[in-house]
C-alpha cells in the first residue's frame, strides 16, 4: 500500500522506537489482565466436593481481613476438600480487592465452618498474605492438598506485568499445613 502523497510529513504517521516500547507494554498488559482474570473459580480442580453445594463453608459469607476501603473483596479462586481429613469440608479461596486500574495482591485463606450455628465461616488458615505482594494464577485444589502458581513482581517491574513465578503446594502434615515451594523462575515469552 502507497502512502498518500505528504502523509509522511505528517507527525502522527511516524514512529519511533518509544512508539513500539509504548505498544508493546499495553499489549502485554492486556495479554497479563486477561489471563489473571478468569470467571469465579474458573481455574479451580473440582476436587471431591463443590464448594456452593457441599455443606462447604460459603466463601461468599467469609469475613476476609482486607484492607480494601470503599471497595470490596473479590474471590478469584475457590474449591472444597478434606484438607485435613477429619470428615468435614474445607473451602481454599483466593481474594483480592477490588481495583478499577491494575491488580491487587492476592490473600489465599482456608475456611472452616463456623464456630456458631448461623454465623460467617472462619478462616482456619492463612496461606498467603496479601502484603507479600503476589497474585494467584494456577490454583488446583484435591484431598492431598492446594497447589497454586503465586506470581510476584522484582524491584522494577510494573504492576500490570509480573516477572517472577512460583509453583507452591501446601498439604496436611502432623495438625498444619506445610508449604513445599519450587524455585522461583522468570516466566518465559510466549512465541
Amino acid at each position: 500500500m502507497q502512502p498518500l502523497p505528504g502523509a509522511a510529513d505528517l507527525p502522527h504517521t511516524r514512529t519511533s522506537p518509544l512508539h513500539w516500547l509504548a505498544t508493546t507494554a499495553a499489549i502485554a498488559a492486556l495479554i497479563g489482565a486477561g489471563a489473571l482474570l478468569q470467571p469465579d473459580g474458573a481455574a479451580a480442580q473440582p476436587g471431591p466436593a463443590d464448594a456452593k453445594n457441599s455443606g462447604a463453608p460459603d466463601a461468599e459469607a467469609a469475613r476476609y481481613p482486607l484492607q480494601c476501603g470503599s471497595r470490596k473483596p473479590v474471590i478469584t479462586h475457590r474449591g472444597a476438600a478434606d484438607l485435613d481429613r477429619d470428615g468435614r469440608l474445607e473451602t481454599v479461596v483466593a481474594v483480592r480487592c477490588e481495583t478499577g486500574l491494575g491488580t491487587a495482591p492476592s490473600a489465599l485463606y482456608v475456611l472452616a465452618q463456623p464456630v456458631a450455628e448461623g454465623g460467617p465461616p472462619r478462616i482456619a488458615e492463612t496461606l498467603l498474605d496479601a502484603r507479600e505482594n503476589m497474585n494467584v494464577g494456577a490454583f488446583a485444589l484435591d484431598r492431598q492438598g492446594v497447589s497454586v502458581t503465586l506470581l510476584g513482581y522484582s524491584e522494577n517491574a510494573p504492576r500490570c506485568c509480573p516477572d517472577r513465578q512460583r509453583d507452591v503446594e501446601w498439604h496436611w502434615e502432623d495438625g498444619r499445613f506445610v508449604l513445599e515451594a519450587q524455585p522461583v523462575r522468570t516466566p518465559t515469552a510466549q512465541a
